[in-house]
């Protein structure tokens, strides 16, 4: 029992197979993912997939790049969407300062706003960090955020951030990179970070893990996640899977 609490299933890069990587998540033992959505067009996939799949959920949000396009209207949309049953969180959100498409004041308005409807509907949020850690905490903290807790999405920062995180009342996410060879510290947070605390994800179709670093990834993929945190903490796959699972269902409210 895995579940990938981070894909991108609404990405075009699956328009011509999605059926098979589905078949595939399936067989490598996948029973739940959550499709993000981050702006119209993706949330408005992610909705249909939720619809369409059982074990499929969707988390709708804006993107932070994206944060000058947003409008009150948007934000309307998305506070309706969190009426329907399989939108478990909000997001992705955040703060992104390796792009400059969106302004930091901008990304920083609308991270507030998505924050604060997350709390209004009480659901919890999935934080994108890029280059943006000091800011994000301190919104994070100043927002009240901890009252509604969520995942620290792809997390790349030090074990003592993750500690910072973790006492928010949020989960540390791990994807791809805690494979890849040179990757020092998600394999220390790996390493420190108890298990009850861990979520795992693909964020698919980016960041593919060893072995298929630099290809597109696909949820099956987060079997090889599962694998390289169960080396690194001494422990079973089935331990971090049934684990990891009971967290995100747990955080997601799922039953």
């Amino acid at each position: 029992m895995l579940f990938d609490t981070h894909a991108h299933l609404n990405d075009e890069q699956y328009n011509e197979d999605l059926q098979e990587v589905i078949i595939r998540a399936q067989e490598a033992g996948v029973s739940n993912l959550v499709v993000v959505g981050f702006d119209r067009p993706t949330i408005e996939k992610a909705m249909v997939l939720a619809d369409t799949f059982d074990f499929i959920y969707a988390c709708v949000g804006w993107h932070p790049v994206d944060a000058i396009d947003m409008t009150e209207e948007d934000l309307q949309w998305i506070e309706d969407l969190t009426a329907h049953p399989k939108v478990v969180a909000i997001g992705e959100m955040g703060l992104d300062y390796h792009w400059d498409k969106s302004p930091k004041d901008i990304q920083k308005e609308v991270f507030r706003k998505q924050i604060r409807l997350a709390k209004k509907v009480k659901l919890p949020i999935v934080i994108h960090n890029r280059e943006a850690t000091a800011d994000i905490v301190e919104i994070l903290k100043e927002e009240g955020a901890e009252e509604v807790g969520g995942i620290m999405h792809c997390f790349s920062g030090s074990t003592e951030v993750a500690k910072e995180c973790v006492k928010m009342n949020f989960y540390i996410s791990l994807g791809g990179p805690v494979t890849f060879k040179n990757a020092k510290r998600p394999k220390e947070v790996a390493a420190e970070i108890p298990l009850d605390k861990l979520l795992i994800e693909t964020d698919c179709p980016y960041l593919a893990p060893h072995p298929y670093r630099g290809k597109r990834n696909e949820p099956g993929y987060v079997k090889l996640v599962a694998e390289q945190i169960a080396e690194i903490k001494g422990i079973t796959l089935e331990e971090v899977a049934n684990t990891t699972t009971k967290n995100a269902k747990k955080l997601f409210g799922i039953n």
